[in-house]
């Protein structure tokens, strides 16, 4: 599938199967512009599907009744979506008293699965076969090219690729990749200095090698995807991913933040401080990264393991020197972060928000939070968000 293939309309190949089984809370992502009249059924198509994937089954009229769309609308979109295989009828529905008894309708969720690949690991690219719902099927990794070769990387991730599509048991609606990285919306890759890449057209390029509905973002947007449909998350909010390198993805308003040179989170490089600090594989003294890394914090740990509480104490007051100006710039209600936990848990997470609070303004701030995620394999589900949201307009 070709870049432009990705805005088609869903057809009935795209679609089977079905159960009850329901994801979250109903909330989408904002777009940021109106609703043209050329555009209403496209909207109201998107309207009709977000509702049933996070609600789950119910009646026409109760979709009716939680779109605000007519019932003739609904049954129109119903229809429709029932011959071209996206939505089933489960069986009717008991009731008490006169009436006839409604048909529950749903997304047929079990028909398709989706594949996701994180290339974020620090020894291995991992990838899975996820259900509609986020749920991990199967999971397959490959090792990762030791030296930035750009070409092997490629090699790597396309044959990882091909060992998910093959491991499938229904097929695949689409594949979504997260890598390390500036990247543009359609796909193509900026700058990734660890994997070896230069304005690479990931998308284009793997949905060809595939013959697929191809998805690319950077590691971290992927991951806020996940945060905000499967999670707790807010509306306005950072996460931050911590492993080989740092990064984070923004979502403020219910809107992904990525920014003119598509870069907004690349806060890995950005020197925390004026007093120097650990030499960064970019070759700056004092990154973020240089104090955060996962490599960085483990390898101090195993030097000094006296000195433990010391090295996470002041990686989180770097850290959160870095995001203070984020936080206080954008109003960010919470900063979320993905990592190993038993590095990032207590100590780290304690003096990166005592840091916080007192780099930010008194009585406005306090209330920001830093926590772990919950979501297990965030990129890999983030990665399934963006198939999902390219081929069905769910979020």
């Amino acid at each position: 599938m070709s870049v432009s293939d990705e805005t088609r309309p869903p057809s009935s190949s795209d679609y089977a199967g079905a159960n009850t089984h329901a994801f979250g809370p109903g909330r989408h992502l904002r777009s940021r512009s109106k609703v043209l009249p050329e555009h209403a059924r496209g909207h109201n198509r998107a309207l009709v599907l977000q509702t049933l994937y996070h609600a789950g089954a119910m009646s026409r009229a109760d979709l009716s009744r939680e779109t605000g769309l007519t019932r003739v609308t609904i049954s129109d979109l119903v229809a429709e979506f029932i011959a071209d295989g996206i939505v089933v009828e489960m069986g009717i529905r008991e009731t008490v008293g006169p009436g006839k008894p409604p048909i529950l309708i749903d997304i047929d969720r079990v028909g398709h699965q989706i594949v996701g690949i994180d290339l974020s690991g620090p020894s291995a690219f991992v990838g899975a076969v996820l259900s509609l719902d986020g749920d991990v099927l199967e999971r397959r990794e490959v090792p990762r090219p030791e030296a930035a070769d750009g070409t092997a990387a490629y090699a790597a991730t396309l044959e990882l690729a091909r060992t998910l599509v093959a491991a499938a048991t229904q097929p695949v609606l689409g594949v979504g990749l997260g890598t390390p990285g500036v990247v543009r919306p359609d796909g193509l890759v900026l700058s990734s200095p660890n994997l070896g890449w230069t304005n690479l057209p990931l998308e284009a390029k793997l949905g060809i090698d595939l013959d697929l509905p191809v998805l690319v973002r950077n590691d971290a947007n992927a991951a806020v995807l996940a945060e905000y449909t499967f999670g707790e998350a807010k509306a306005d909010f950072m996460l931050i991913k911590i492993g080989r390198g740092v990064g984070a993805g923004l979502i403020t308003g219910s809107q992904p933040l990525l920014g003119s040179r598509f870069a907004a989170g690349e806060i890995g490089h950005v020197v925390v401080g004026t007093d120097g600090g650990p030499r960064c594989a970019c070759g700056k003294d004092g990154c973020l990264e240089a104090w955060l890394s996962v490599s960085r914090l483990s390898a101090a740990i195993d030097a000094t393991p006296e000195s433990r509480d010391e090295i996470l104490r002041d990686a989180g007051t770097r850290m959160a020197i870095g995001i203070a100006p984020i936080v206080a710039a954008l109003d960010l209600s919470e900063v979320v972060l993905s990592g190993p936990a038993e590095l990032l848990a207590g100590t780290l997470i304690d003096a990166a928000i005592e840091t916080l609070h007192a780099r930010t303004l008194e009585g406005v701030f306090e209330d920001v939070e830093i926590r772990l995620t919950q979501q297990d394999d965030i990129v890999l589900r983030g990665a399934a968000v963006m198939v999902l949201s390219s081929q069905l307009g769910v979020s």
